[in-house]
């Protein structure tokens, strides 16, 4: 009696200890959850235990491009029902069991290129189970029990995302690739288009569930009569401009039928003397009726962007403790390392913003916005200006690198591009990246980001003669911009090499690509079968073929030179360390709880330089056990931190980069963590596990 009652009384505390312990709660949705919190309330997995990690299981997903390693999964799988769903490394979906990794079905799409998925979306009603996938241009409907398409949605199961986005003198490149939001019986999408001047538009576009009719569709560039049009210069900005588009993901507040809907740039993103005045409503976070698509409140968090400063990462629904009273919040971070915080119900700003004022002096034709708004709490989680004095203790041959910028324009934020070297800090991919940041039930939020300068400038388009044109000026006018003028990409990996690309792919192959894109490359479907053939023998072998062009008429003078990630000759950031951080900051206060730096370059360590921190993708995952847990660096580490100290609790070196947010889930009671090794980013070689872990 007496051992049964101390077996009792263990019991009880273990529940009391581990008050979730034996809850079987899931991961139902992109990062998390409706909320986007990438939280959950799972403590069997703590500070006190999480030493004791294992690997539990690992799935190979396929489809790895090993030979060049240009795969990547960005994937944040989901799990529902003990079943974890998940996108490959060559982009298709696949259902395992959530416990064992064993495969339980795997998609054959055909029709799935354009783009990197991060993951898919749950929906169900009754025993009507179904799975969404963006690939591609397309939206398809799985069954959840097999991954074959749902026969009576759209047409034979997906439906095209490009109809309704049409403009005169588009293109043709258009793809979900971030998790739709669902909404009772409706599935709402943003799209990613192209940052041209050819993209289509942004629409925000709301779909039936069970049968793919459009039921919504709100304006993310206004229509003549629309609040908003008389932000734009032109006659009909809708005829003339693309972008403006929700790429990043959405965040719902099912309770209050509320959708939070960032959006990005309106094209072409580093000139806007063709679309004079603020632009809405890119550069938003917008808050609509889910039910309807009416705009019930919106921040323009960047007026009249050339400064590719979308956005990055779906909004993060939380409550905070503001001036004695519990607020239902919504916080934006941005790549420029920002916070903004509004009352989600109102719209009413939790920090004050101020209109500064900024440099007016943009290149021939460009109006440039006399402010921006900057929220004065929280602090920027990154530095906002690079100077002479910023450039590392040992970066290589700085006499020169600080000859280089005494002729560049630097300083500060929002400077606008012209035709000198322009120093955009932090980069254009951020601060914050699509990854997002985490929070927790105490209005705590964790955002990892990166800080590494980034230059570019304008130059003024060749116009070719209309008869003639070469292979060269094409790629010139299509992919200079990202892969270099010299073809040699870009420093970090992101925009790869092409020099000697007849030992990596055939001319077919290269065909195929600028057709259907992959990754970061969008589709150039819009030109021509002659001038794609031009572009081919340019870079395959110098050959300078000349085609007569299908040129498309222009508002755009300019073209940018290309992301620029400023790297020394060593290839590590020219810029004073930290280069990746991860930071916690109390939204009830809007002050820096603490900051740590992210990811390691081990020849670094070795010679007794402390961690800089790295460029890193992907999000955090946060629990009720204490715990932040992310992956996303070059080193390819997992880690575990501390929530309430940003100690490092733990670390495990994974198959390949983790460059995905990873999830969390319980199945009979076990914990698990499962993060996507694609690899593929940074330079790092591409792979195809799932990797999970458990105590």
């Amino acid at each position: 009696m007496l051992v049964g009652m101390m077996l009792l009384l263990v019991a009880i505390g273990a529940l009391i200890y581990f008050p979730n312990h034996y809850q079987d709660l899931g991961w139902t949705s992109y990062d998390g959850n409706n909320a986007r919190s990438h939280y959950s309330a799972l403590d069997q997995i703590n500070i006190h235990n999480v030493s004791h990690l294992k690997i539990a299981w690992s799935y190979s997903s396929g489809g790895a491009d090993s030979l060049h390693n240009r795969t990547q999964i960005e994937c944040n799988p989901i799990e529902v029902g003990g079943v974890l769903y998940g996108v490959s490394a060559n982009t298709q979906a696949f259902a395992v069991d959530a416990a064992t990794g064993i495969e339980l079905w795997q998609t054959h799409l055909k029709d799935n290129g354009g783009t990197t998925s991060r993951g898919v979306t749950y929906w169900e009603n009754g025993k009507d189970r179904r799975i969404f996938f963006g690939a591609g241009k397309w939206l398809y409907a799985l069954h959840a029990s097999n991954g074959q398409p749902v026969d009576n949605f759209g047409t034979h199961g997906r439906i095209d995302l490009e109809e309704g986005l049409r403009r005169p003198g588009a293109d043709h490149y258009v793809s979900s690739n971030t998790p739709n939001t669902v909404f009772r019986d409706l599935i709402i999408t943003g799209v990613r288009v192209s940052e041209s001047e050819t993209a289509l538009l942004g629409d925000i576009r709301a779909y039936n569930a069970k049968t793919g009719t459009l039921v919504w569709t709100f304006h993310t560039i206004p229509a003549p009569g629309e609040p908003g049009f008389d932000t734009w210069t032109p006659p009909n900005p809708r005829q003339h401009l693309g972008g403006a588009n929700s790429w990043m993901g959405m965040a719902i507040d099912v309770k209050r039928g509320i959708l939070y809907a960032p959006t990005g740039s309106a094209a072409f993103d580093f000139y806007g003397g063709n679309r004079k005045g603020n632009n809405l409503y890119a550069n938003c976070l917008l808050a609509l009726d889910a039910a309807t698509g009416k705009l019930l409140w919106y921040h323009q968090l960047v007026h009249h962007d050339i400064w590719d400063r979308d956005p990055p990462a779906p909004p993060n629904l939380l409550t905070v403790r503001h001036n004695g009273k519990d607020i239902p919040a919504v916080a934006q971070v941005t790549k420029q390392g920002f916070v903004f915080v509004f009352n989600r119900v109102s719209g009413e700003p939790l920090f004050p913003i101020d209109e500064k004022s900024f440099p007016q002096d943009g290149i021939e034709g460009e109006a440039v916005s006399s402010t921006q708004p900057i929220p004065r709490l929280p602090l920027p989680f990154t530095r906002q200006s690079f100077t002479e004095q910023d450039f590392s203790a040992f970066v290589g041959h700085k006499d020169s690198l600080v000859e280089i910028l005494k002729q560049a324009r630097t300083g500060g934020p929002f400077i606008p591009v012209t035709d000198k070297m322009t120093i955009i800090y932090p980069g254009t991919g951020g601060g914050a990246q699509w990854g997002g940041a985490g929070t927790d039930p105490q209005g705590m939020i964790y955002i990892p980001a990166k800080e590494i300068p980034v230059y570019t400038s304008l130059v003024r388009k060749e116009v070719p003669a209309v008869k003639k044109v070469t292979g060269e000026t094409l790629f010139d006018m299509h992919c200079a911009a990202c892969h270099g003028q010299d073809r040699r990409g870009s420093a970090d990996g992101s925009y790869p090499s092409l020099v000697n690309i007849p030992t990596r792919m055939n001319q077919e192959d290269i065909n195929r690509l600028l057709q259907t894109g992959r990754g970061m490359m969008p589709s150039f479907s819009h030109l021509s079968d002659a001038e794609r053939a031009a572009i081919i023998d340019f870079v395959y072998d110098n050959t300078r073929t000349t085609v007569a062009p299908d040129l498309v008429k222009s508002d755009v003078p300019f073209r940018h030179t290309g992301y620029d990630r400023w790297y020394d000759q060593s290839g590590y950031p020219v810029n004073t360390p930290p280069w990746g951080t991860l930071t916690a900051i109390d939204l009830n206060s809007g002050k820096r709880h603490w900051q740590v730096p992210l990811g390691i370059y081990p020849a670094l360590i070795k010679k007794g330089i402390p961690p800089t921190g790295t460029p890193n993708f992907g999000g955090p995952v946060v629990t009720a056990g204490g715990l932040v847990i992310i992956a996303g660096t070059p080193d390819a580490l997992i880690r575990i931190f501390d929530k309430n100290t940003g100690k490092l609790l733990w670390k495990h070196t994974l198959p390949t980069g983790g460059y995905a947010t990873p999830c969390t889930y319980s199945i009979k009671g076990k914990q698990y963590i499962v993060i996507a090794c694609g690899g593929g980013k940074l330079g790092s070689r591409s792979g195809d596990r799932y990797v999970a872990f458990s105590l």
